[in-house]
């Protein structure tokens, strides 16, 4: 890969980072149903009008507008609201060994032993996170754990739908999104007005920078990347997603950083990158004598 390109993934990576730092100091402002919504209600303000569905793909995108944006982003929000910022994002990489799982079950794909060390290091990685202090209570790690199964679920679902363009698919499910996360607010939060008319920079840049920074700027050039490189070369780019949450957690907000953190932590993100990863066999041929 070009060292430009190189750079705008490292980019796109460190961008998805702060988005956990962003989340964090927006829900501390803002009710963290209530700042999905907003942040649903601005994508799609921003794509949908310029983008078009077929019937055929309504169905999946009502579907992913249940799995995606009316159940990963709100349990996503709602879990990061009481997590570290590193720990929250570790947790959530755990959406990949999900999908792995899933896959093998449903989809009947071969795990292999090679994704089964994969699997094995991940889950021990959140255990080994389990017995320090950094793990969450256990309310918010059940959240982000479920936030990031929603996730592997939609994937799954892409991945039987019909072809959809990755900008039509963000607005339509964001757009449908709307009323879920709209009636969870309602029934679960209160003094969204109030909170509204209070918010400060935070709060309202939370909402901006997780719509069109995270949703629509780092994943338009992520979606080129993919265009442009293997898919083997550009994926494992994520795993540096969580250790860039670490160190922007430590750094702008204070976090710990324990034994278990850095242990459990290597843990999930090498066992992400063990299932992410082929490596290809290196056949030495022997010199003539």
């Amino acid at each position: 890969m070009p060292l430009k390109d190189l750079l705008i993934g490292l980019g796109i990576i460190a961008i998805w980072a702060f988005n956990i730092i962003v989340i964090k100091l927006g829900v501390a402002e803002l009710p963290p149903l209530l700042v999905t919504l907003l942040r649903f209600i601005l994508v799609a303000v921003l794509i949908v009008p310029f983008t078009r569905i077929s019937r055929h793909q309504l169905r999946w995108i009502l579907l992913l507008a249940v799995t995606f944006g009316g159940l990963h982003f709100p349990l996503l929000f709602l879990g990061l609201q009481q997590a570290e910022a590193g720990t929250g994002a570790l947790l959530v990489q755990m959406g990949t060994p999900f999908a792995t799982l899933l896959a093998a079950i449903f989809l009947k794909e071969k795990l292999g032993s090679r994704r089964i060390v994969g699997l094995v290091l991940a889950f021990g990685g959140v255990v080994v996170l389990a017995g320090g202090p950094s793990l969450p209570p256990p309310a918010a790690t059940a959240l982000l754990l479920a936030s990031a199964f929603f996730w592997a679920v939609s994937t799954m679902i892409i991945k039987l739908a019909p072809p959809i363009a990755p900008f039509t698919m963000t607005g339509w499910i964001s757009l449908f999104a709307i009323p879920l996360v709209g009636l969870g607010s309602a029934l679960f939060e209160s003094g969204q007005w109030q909170a509204i008319h209070n918010a400060g920079w935070a709060g309202w840049g939370a909402i901006v920078y997780t719509a069109v920074m995270s949703s629509i700027a780092a994943y338009g050039l992520w979606y080129r990347l993919l265009q442009k490189h293997p898919v083997s070369r550009v994926v494992p780019l994520t795993l540096l997603m969580p250790v860039f949450a670490v160190i922007l957690g430590v750094w702008l907000l204070d976090d710990p950083l324990g034994i278990n953190k850095l242990a459990g932590g290597a843990m999930v993100v090498a066992g992400l990158g063990v299932i992410n990863i082929r490596f290809r066999r290196i056949h030495v041929t022997r010199p003539s004598p």
